[in-house]
């Protein structure tokens, strides 16, 4: 059972300010940057001197600051837009966590309110307590031990992370208000924000500030060796914009011909990013086999509010007309997956996205040089199924061909479904291009030298067409991408 706090301590905590009014987005963002800056130095502070000095008697507590609006109108805003704006008269809000990192985020979406509905936005602190793992997140030199390494129990002196405010109501659309009755202003609350930062320095051994906002997934190495190759150029080439490149462990180079110091050890997820200005390159993240890893990545990096993701990975071709290294475009997802069953149920129909499959197909063309009739030869346009056990083949083999058959999918992998119904359920535009690595139901089996040549032969162009189609998704303006198809009948402001 675990332990409870104190309740007879005193609490000590930092005095509270009046919120203040904002106008101007810029300055409302410097506001929330002061806030969090004077509560978590608090909580450092004060955690450095209990390890010096042992049960302080006390608990230290401070709080996120939070942004809050009032309107009292039943105008509409532009209707073309699908964010921006709240639903309807009523008062609004969020917690805000590492205002530092989402700045410019900050600064955007703040201010499409303000000119959306005429009205100021209050900057103050809320009443959630900013748990110390997070607030300890950015200071290497400080860690939060284990339980029973202190001879005082840690949530006696200091709050911890609360799963109460850690989830995704919000997003799964459980008419969600917060304790003091106001509506959700953005799709996250702060702590399930820092909980997901927290979570991707750990799977990917990079920190938040370098995922850009145009995410590849794939589930092969061999693209992230591609993905190198392809960085190095880009970086050699003054015009292509691009002016970093990131590796596990943080390891960062500028210079086309410099080495890449490799990480110590691989993380679950090696994440490699491709830097430009105003985070607008691109993170590939292989994310290995499987829909759990697929759900497990997507969950995280969502809180950073990427403006497109793509899943570019290998798949088993179903239909005998296709032969190995053709591609599949999906336009539909057949969900057999089943980690996200209980967050968005199988009857939600998950629509492919026109931007996304227009600038795929596209890319593709670019790459092959081919184009209409002649596409067909290498490219087919259909249902991705998804499934959960990567070896189907070997049981019964009647029930899932006949359903196959039955969804017209011309394609079979263990992740495109998870990462465009996780596309879905947080409004980040989604898509998917696979490549065909074998034909089980003919023979075709991904044996080992057959691999070779194909990884050989197939991975390059592949990746380039993923990052040509990232880059025309880039020159979007971000109404269009961010489209109304992801929002439903009430939706938060903030993309």
């Amino acid at each position: 059972m675990a332990h409870a706090p104190d309740p007879t301590l005193p609490i000590r905590t930092i005095k509270t300010e009046p919120a203040q009014s904002f106008s101007d987005a810029a300055a409302a963002v410097a506001r929330l940057e002061a806030l969090y800056k004077q509560s978590i130095t608090f909580l450092a502070e004060n955690f450095a001197r209990v390890l010096d000095g042992g049960a302080p008697g006390t608990r230290f507590r401070a709080f996120y600051p939070e942004i809050r609006v009032t309107t009292t109108s039943f105008a509409k805003a532009d209707s073309r837009l699908s964010f921006g704006h709240v639903s309807g008269p009523g008062t609004y809000s969020t917690t805000i966590t590492r205002p530092d990192l989402f700045h410019d985020y900050l600064v955007q979406q703040i201010g499409l309110l303000m000119k959306n509905h005429s009205v100021p936005v209050s900057v103050g602190m809320s009443q959630t307590p900013i748990p110390l793992h997070f607030a300890l997140a950015g200071q290497p030199d400080l860690t939060v031990p284990h339980d029973g390494m202190l001879e005082f129990h840690l949530r006696d002196v200091f709050d911890v992370p609360d799963l109460s405010t850690t989830n995704d109501d919000i997003v799964n659309g459980a008419a969600y208000t917060h304790p003091d009755g106001s509506g959700p202003l953005s799709p996250f609350t702060a702590q399930r924000v820092d909980y997901s930062l927290a979570r991707l320095a750990h799977y990917t051994a990079t920190d938040p500030q370098h995922f850009q906002n145009h995410v590849i997934f794939t589930n092969y190495q061999f693209y992230i060796d591609e993905f190198e190759t392809i960085a190095r150029a880009a970086l050699a080439d003054p015009a292509s914009g691009y002016t970093a490149f990131v590796g596990p462990g943080n390891a960062q180079i500028t210079d086309a011909g410099a080495p890449l110091a490799p990480a110590p050890r691989l993380p679950q997820m090696p994440t490699y990013h491709l830097k430009r200005p105003g985070g607008a390159g691109i993170t590939l993240v292989n994310i290995g086999i499987g829909p759990s890893n697929a759900k497990t990545a997507t969950d995280h990096i969502a809180v950073l509010r990427p403006h497109a993701w793509l899943m570019l990975g290998h798949c088993a071709g179903l239909r005998n007309s296709q032969s190995l290294g053709d591609f599949v475009l999906a336009h539909a997802y057949l969900r057999e997956d089943h980690v996200l069953d209980d967050d968005l149920p199988i009857w939600v129909p998950i629509p492919a996205l026109a931007e996304i499959q227009i600038a795929l197909q596209e890319a593709v063309a670019e790459v092959t040089r081919l184009e209409g009739f002649e596409l067909k030869r290498i490219m087919r346009t259909g249902t991705v199924a998804t499934i959960d056990n990567r070896n189907w083949e070997l049981r019964d083999q009647s029930g899932p061909v006949q359903r196959l058959s039955q969804s017209r999918a011309i394609a079979l992998d263990m992740e495109s479904a998870t990462i465009a119904a996780n596309g879905f359920r947080f409004r980040v535009p989604y898509g998917t291009l696979l490549c065909v690595s074998d034909k089980p139901l003919h023979g075709e089996l991904k044996l080992p030298g057959m691999a070779s040549e194909f990884y050989k032969t197939q991975v390059s162009r592949h990746l380039l067409i993923g990052i040509k189609a990232m880059e025309r998704l880039r020159e979007m303006p971000l109404e269009r991408i961010h489209s109304r198809k992801l929002r439903s009948f009430d939706e938060t402001a903030f993309l």
